[in-house]
């Protein structure tokens, strides 16, 4: 038997079991990576509760890490013993048709590390070279864990396309504050943030991402106050970031004639929202969805945390041992005011990031 390590594994819906499995062997277009970092995600509580990619347990989950590159393939370019890494989580065939149109994230075969492969909630995790991107050291350990999910606010941001002075509206206040932040570093004015949590409504103020903030359990109509603030016309983009019917329903009402709904939060499927067409083609109202970030994204958004253009440091809770990963699972699930929080397997206690 080769090497062995630690791994939280997902073996059935709400059922995770820390076990000694062999660590990956890599072929020669992949390098094995040593895990010191890994968030926790909305998507992994979906994974932990069997109600996203249940078919691929039992799963090692865990797709937000970074680590030190411990074994390199023969065919490996630009990555060496030592390097400090993420990976781009997407997985291609490159030959469907999607794929050869360049259309990677609707690739016929799509698949990604942690969710439908083994991730990084172990103490080591195996990725393509060519998905590889090393992590200089002006970005910081905890910044380095959330580079994926920076990634897919950018390439929200790309797809929304805001220029200066566009009126924005970001439901949600989750990812949702980083997608003020993200309009906030493209120009975008005035940006409005909707949320249920004063606390993180309270926590994206400190952060000076907006310019207003609406707690829509103490307004009568969010959607009347959102056209308050957009002289009576709604907003340029509307942006939503929760993924329920309810507030996709508020997006198509909040926007303007002419204007663009950016649909990013996840409603689980089958469920849906209700939307009337003759608004959309009278309006020339626009839908668009945006679901991940890919590729050169993550050389991008290392290169905006290492110019501190975004700095997503106040949203990170506390760092946990791989050992407490299924209780701080229930944790999220339960304490709407924690955004993130992160796993090593390195550590044995407990440890406050921002006190």
């Amino acid at each position: 038997m080769g090497k062995m390590m630690r791994a939280q594994v997902v073996e059935a819906p709400n059922k995770m079991a820390l076990k000694q499995v062999p660590v990956p062997e890599i072929n020669e277009d992949e390098v094995l990576i040593k895990v010191k970092m890994c968030g926790i995600c909305g998507t992994d509580l979906k994974i932990y509760a069997g109600l996203y990619a249940a078919d691929y347990l039992p799963l090692i989950s865990g797709h937000e890490f970074w680590g030190i590159v411990e074994q390199v393939g023969k065919n490996a370019k630009g990555i060496k013993i030592g390097d400090r890494v993420s990976a781009d989580i997407c997985l291609t065939c490159g030959t469907c048709y999607f794929c050869r149109r360049g259309d990677f994230l609707l690739c016929e075969n799509f698949t990604q590390l942690g969710i439908h492969t083994n991730g990084a909630f172990a103490e080591y995790v195996k990725a393509p070279w060519k998905n590889c991107y090393v992590i200089p050291s002006g970005v910081d350990d905890y910044s380095a864990a959330f580079i994926e999910p920076m990634t897919a606010v950018l390439q929200g941001a790309k797809s929304m396309s805001c220029t200066i002075s566009s009126s924005v509206v970001v439901i949600g206040c989750g990812l949702g504050i980083l997608h003020a932040a993200m309009a906030k570093l493209r120009g975008a004015a005035p940006i409005i943030m909707t949320g249920d949590s004063q606390a993180r409504l309270d926590l994206a103020k400190k952060m000076g991402v907006a310019d207003y903030f609406i707690n829509i359990n103490e307004v009568d109509d969010v959607v009347a106050e959102v056209k308050k603030l957009t002289g009576g016309v709604g907003a340029d983009f509307v942006l939503e970031a929760v993924g329920t019917p309810a507030t996709y329903e508020q997006a198509f009402k909040m926007v303007r004639r002419g204007g663009a709904v950016e649909a990013f939060g996840v409603v689980p499927q089958g469920r849906t929202a209700q939307f009337e067409p003759y608004e959309f083609v009278l309006g020339e109202k626009k839908l668009r969805g945006s679901c991940a970030g890919i590729g050169n994204n993550w050389a991008e958004v290392i290169n905006l945390l290492s110019y501190k253009r975004i700095d997503p440091t106040p949203l990170f809770s506390d760092v946990i041992p791989l050992e407490e990963l299924e209780s701080a699972l229930h944790e999220l699930k339960t304490n709407k005011e924690i955004i993130k929080i992160f796993v090593s397997p390195e550590i044995t206690k407990r440890t406050k990031i921002n006190k």
